[in-house]
């Protein structure tokens, strides 16, 4: 019975060395780790500055591409805010003329019931007027070549009176 024992042993070492074997297996790959990470450190140490220079001059050519593009989506929208304004200045103005056409209509309409007379009612009287005006002094003329001589002794009455 004492052979039995020994394969026990035997079996536990075998899996004690196993065991060893595979701590030092992940021991070695943690010393792999830590010695990429130093290395990678070391690295980015050396090539930061190169780095940092080149993510810089990406953002500065990002940077223009964005403005380049957001200039003319600004320039598109200028274009489309103006031309809309136009069309709505354009349409108003239209609507104002409208609304000042029915206006003058409504209150020469209503100025009309009241027996107020119109812009063109009052042009023709004024013509009239012009056109009195000038038979009267036509006709004044011609009676002042006529009654100067009347006008003599009228002028001779006067004197007398005053005498």
């Amino acid at each position: 019975m004492a052979k039995p024992k020994l394969k026990a042993r035997g079996k536990a070492q075998e899996a004690a060395n196993e065991a060893r074997g595979v701590g030092k297996t992940v021991m070695d790959s943690a010393q792999q780790i830590w010695l990429a990470g130093l290395g990678a450190f070391a690295k980015a140490q050396e090539e930061g500055g190169k780095l940092f220079e080149a993510l810089v001059k990406e953002g500065a050519a990002l940077d223009a591409k964005t403005r380049k593009f957001t200039e003319a989506k600004v320039s598109e929208a200028r274009g489309t805010v103006e031309s809309t304004l136009g069309q709505v200045r354009e349409r108003s103005q239209e609507t104002w003329d409208k609304l000042e056409k029915v206006f003058e209509a409504r209150v020469s309409l209503a100025l009309g019931r009241l027996g107020i007379p119109s812009r063109e009612d009052l042009k023709a009287l004024h013509e009239r007027v012009d056109e009195l005006s000038r038979d009267v002094r036509k006709n004044g003329a011609k009676t002042a070549s006529a009654k100067p001589a009347a006008k003599k002794p009228t002028a001779k009455r006067a004197a007398k009176k005053s005498a």
